[in-house]
């Protein structure tokens, strides 16, 4: 009865600043709390230490992990932003260090597939493309074992339909990564370069994916404030992933990189078959 009979006169409202600043707490996503914060923090942190050190895994990485707590939506557009912020601001870790002309048909065709996969998402089984690519990996890591590259030449039709197959692979399910993963480590016998070349098309694949997204209208307020909650998270992994690389990527570096391919070729096929 005290409440109901409160002089309405009294009733307090937002100033026209309070109430934007509301509307923009409220973006959010709803039911993130710091807790699930920190736990996007962690996984930050150690999808970009991987990606700083081995050049790949952030995406494959970060993103089932993102989807726990966040939209599918929310997940692959922090992924695409993140991988295209710390892309640019860590160039000098990276830049230079591979030939960008052999890397064009390798771009030039994934743009290509991407368009060609985005058509094919209705009409393949998310499950059994899963299947597949998880066994390819694994025999992939098989093949990648026991086979060691040679002196780096350039590849044209090789990278074209290693990007064919990325592209494809992005666009239908988001997953770019294995075919270039497979194709840097058979082609470049030098760490720094492998990782470069990693490094810069997954750069150009997250620039590519982002506009995509914005298209698609899929980014807003609510991406921006994310990416700013996230991003000093992903520029202190890179900082160690890279300080990591520098130090023990001579003696480590190809089987770190084979190691984590195999258990994302595993994970992948464990998905698909039991969930």
């Amino acid at each position: 009865n005290t409440l109901s009979s409160w002089p309405s006169s009294t009733t307090i409202h937002p100033s026209p600043d309070q109430a934007r600043l509301m509307d923009w707490t409220l973006a959010l996503p709803s039911g993130l709390e710091m807790a699930d914060l920190a736990i996007i923090w962690a996984i930050i942190l150690f999808s970009s230490l991987l990606r700083s050190f081995t050049g790949f895994g952030f995406a494959l990485a970060a993103v089932p992990a993102f989807s726990l707590l966040l939209t599918p939506a929310q997940s692959v557009v922090l992924t695409a932003s993140l991988a295209l912020g710390i892309g640019i601001t860590s160039a000098p870790s990276y830049w230079g260090k591979t030939h960008l002309r052999a890397m064009l048909p390798l771009m030039g065709a994934s743009l290509a597939g991407t368009v060609v996969g985005a058509s094919l998402l209705v009409a393949i089984s998310p499950r059994y493309f899963h299947l597949c690519i998880g066994l390819a990996v694994i025999v992939a890591c098989g093949v990648l074992s026991v086979y060691r590259p040679g002196h780096h030449r350039s590849r044209p039709l090789l990278g074209g339909i290693t990007g064919l197959l990325s592209g494809l692979l992005n666009g239908a399910f988001a997953i770019p990564g294995p075919p270039v993963i497979v194709y840097a480590m058979a082609t470049e016998s030098l760490p720094e370069k492998s990782r470069s070349l990693l490094i810069t098309f997954f750069t150009y694949s997250a620039l590519v994916a982002l506009l995509s997204y914005a298209g698609a209208g899929l980014v807003n307020l609510d991406s921006l404030w994310l990416f700013l909650l996230a991003f000093p998270v992903m520029i202190v992994g890179d900082k160690l992933g890279y300080a990591l690389f520098r130090r023990f990527a001579t003696g480590i570096y190809r089987g770190v990189a084979i190691a984590t391919l195999l258990f994302i070729g595993i994970s992948t096929t464990i998905r698909a078959v039991w969930f």
